[in-house]
């Protein structure tokens, strides 16, 4: 069973918990999401498999998971970013953020969330298991599909999207 971090609203680690047993009590964790751009700009999208526990099929970042216990998230971001896509690339910390929603089925996320940002005009070759599709998307349309079919998208997606367009704003990206 995999273990993910229990945190304060600090970020500062107060114990470990199975993924699954976090999920269901709703206790905050951290996590770590990433948002990688072609060299046009475009963000690179993937489309959550059918069988994953909460938000299957929605559309989302190129990759979001949980540091493992004593993993530095940076190390866990690379790592997980080469398991679901079949790349690494340069990595920058972006921001945090910290958001709560409840799914259908009961579970309930809770998470401390740091954000990366990456550049990769490469080969993707995404874990079928993790990924059923992937796309690069202009930001602008993404946002007018994001308005229109918002039922399309993870929620932690539709949350972190305006936090990034105003990260990218004041870094004149």
């Amino acid at each position: 069973m995999q273990q993910v971090i229990l945190v304060n609203e600090k970020d500062e680690s107060i114990g470990v918990m199975d993924k699954m047993e976090v999920h269901e009590k709703g206790l905050l964790h951290r996590a770590f999401s990433i948002f990688i751009f072609n060299a046009k700009g475009e963000m690179l999208l993937q489309q959550r498999a059918a069988d994953k526990y909460h938000s299957a099929n929605l559309w989302t970042n190129a990759c979001c998971s949980h540091p493992n216990p004593g993993e530095k998230i940076d190390d866990a971001a690379h790592r997980r970013l080469k398991e679901e896509l079949g790349f690494d690339t340069t990595l920058i910390k972006a921001f945090d953020f910290t958001y709560q929603t409840s799914f259908d089925n009961g579970l309930i996320e809770h998470e401390y969330d740091h954000v990366y940002t990456g550049i990769h005009d490469g080969e993707i070759h995404p874990d079928k298991e993790e990924v059923k599709d992937h796309c690069f998307m202009p930001m602008k349309l993404l946002a007018a599909q994001m308005s229109l079919h918002p039922h399309l998208y993870t929620a932690w997606f539709k949350i972190a999207f305006p936090m990034l367009e105003d990260y990218l704003a004041r870094k004149n990206l």
